[in-house]
């Protein structure tokens, strides 16, 4: 455990790999208004953050390694001058934890500043890094990032070499710089990007990571969720567009084709089951209603007699109420949290790290005593969590346990910018529901079905669109190249630093 954060081993749940955040507005202070959009984020990424900001000639920086709260004060705070910045939280999904991969990147290019910020991750990666290394380019970092940034400062003629065409816009170099990028690049990106003269949100084909646009009185903000907005207090409009471009600037917000959308959009679908905060807004509804229809939905697939439901705290509590809503069971709580401990990089000594689960959870014995309890979580990933709480709830006083889970079983990687489990990890890989349920302890255990999470979410938004479900049915929407799905990948990107 050395090599992961307490945090890390107590959630057995996928990890966003981040957030971004992107501001204009003359007249306010955008750094501390990105600090506080960052900060709504925070669940997003927990293992660093960084801000740039530009004042339309200077840009300043400042990041570092740690929550948003930790990485940011009054002194670092103040000499992040201007009218617009952009801002990063992360988890390393692509790059480990160091400081020379913590967004957002920064460099001095022939136009001036430019800045990059970007939640998602590159498929073709690998094919990127040799491209830039035999052309010169001299890398910092083991993160896709960089490459990105790199790709958008070089003239438009080194990509034309390499058979990307772009139209020059005569009015704004960067619109051509960043279609080449699109062009070139493949896979899962949410960009927020700083010049000296104007904020660029842009978003991948497929439209794979979120990324929504707020009005302020005094200009725009960009955000990977409308959470970060509203706590601004930015009126949300809408989403970016999957291939667009979408520049803010003294001029108010303009739109420019990207690349042409793929046939069919495809955003992450985790994004409802765990990942978004359920004040956010997907598919014109707020997460928590969506969630609720999840929970609804596993009740009619998966009913059993219970006296109360209860939800693994706080992810799983929207669907643990639409279970009981829709069963006629009384919803109750079972389990509390504690909200810190998980965040903390101080590592167990061994007798606490072997009762891991009691550090973040405590039963309450007196709902629980006697009773049947349906368990409801969102997701189920590498097992590591659900047999402990399984047993904090027998030791609790609980007469049987049965747990639901509100999303299907995690049966594949994900490579678009999730830190999923490789397939040796992902439990529901190597084990049928049966094995999963005797290998947590539970009296029974289902999942929601695939279609019944699609119809749940139809439901709820009002229209049934198109999502990435690759992570459950093993259905790619980019090509994967082979190597993503070597046990042995991080050996192959390693070697990819120096060329090889």
């Amino acid at each position: 455990m050395s090599n992961v954060t307490l945090h890390e081993y107590l959630d057995d749940k996928p990890r966003e790999e981040c957030g971004v955040f992107g501001i204009y507005a003359p007249g306010r202070d955008v750094a501390r208004l990105t600090f506080f959009g960052l900060y709504a984020l925070q669940h997003r990424g927990q293992e660093a953050a960084g801000i740039v900001s530009c004042d339309g000639m200077r840009a300043n920086l400042h990041k570092g390694i740690g929550l948003v709260s930790q990485v940011f004060n009054e002194q670092n705070l103040s000499p992040l001058v201007g009218h617009m910045a952009i801002g990063h939280t992360r988890y390393s999904t692509t790059g480990g934890q160091h400081v020379r991969n913590v967004q957002p990147y920064l460099i001095e290019t022939l136009y001036g500043p430019l800045g990059v910020a970007h939640n998602g991750n590159l498929t073709n990666a690998l094919t990127l890094r040799q491209l830039l290394l035999k052309r010169g380019v001299g890398l910092s970092s083991t993160s896709d990032t960089e490459m990105m940034t790199q790709i958008l400062a070089a003239p438009v003629e080194v990509w034309q070499q390499e058979g990307i065409y772009v139209e020059q816009d005569p009015h704004d170099h960067w619109i051509a710089r960043i279609r080449a990028m699109m062009e070139a690049v493949a896979g899962a990106y949410s960009l927020a990007l700083l010049t000296r003269e104007a904020i660029y949100a842009v978003r991948d084909p497929h439209g794979l990571r979120p990324l929504s646009i707020g009005k302020l009185p005094e200009g725009y903000v960009i955000a990977s969720e409308t959470c970060a907005l509203s706590t601004i207090g930015a009126e949300y409009i809408r989403y970016v567009e999957p291939g667009e471009i979408v520049r803010i600037d003294d001029r108010g917000l303009t739109s420019f084709k990207g690349v042409p959308p793929a046939p069919k959009r495809s955003l992450c679908v985790f994004e409802f089951v765990y990942f978004a905060r359920p004040d956010s807004i997907l598919d014109g509804q707020v997460l928590h209603k969506t969630r609720q229809y999840m929970g609804r939905k596993l009740a009619i697939e998966a009913p059993t007699e219970a006296d109360i439901v209860i939800g693994v705290p706080d992810s799983a509590t929207p669907a643990a109420i639409g279970y009981a809503l829709q069963s006629g069971i009384p919803y109750s709580e079972g389990l509390t949290k504690n909200r810190y401990i998980g965040r903390t990089f101080i590592q167990p000594e061994d007798g606490l790290r072997r009762q891991s689960v009691n550090l973040k959870y405590n039963a309450l014995t007196s709902n629980l005593e006697g009773k049947r309890v349906v368990l409801v979580d969102d997701s189920i990933v590498r097992g590591n969590t659900s047999r402990p709480l399984v047993q904090l709830l027998r030791d609790g006083g609980a007469k049987e346990v049965h747990v639901r889970v509100s999303s299907p079983p995690v049966r594949h990687p994900c490579f678009m910018g999730v830190d999923m489990a490789t397939y040796k990890e992902l439990i529901a890989h190597r084990l049928d529901v049966a094995g999963i349920c005797e290998h947590i302890g539970a009296d029974s255990l289902d999942y929601l079905s695939l279609p019944g999470m699609l119809d749940a979410i139809a439901e709820a938004v009002g229209f049934r669109n198109n999502y990435c479900t690759a992570c459950f049915s093993g259905q790619y929407p980019v090509r994967i190249p082979e190597w993503l799905f070597e046990e042995d990948r991080d050996k192959t990107i390693f070697e990819s630093m120096w060329g090889n």
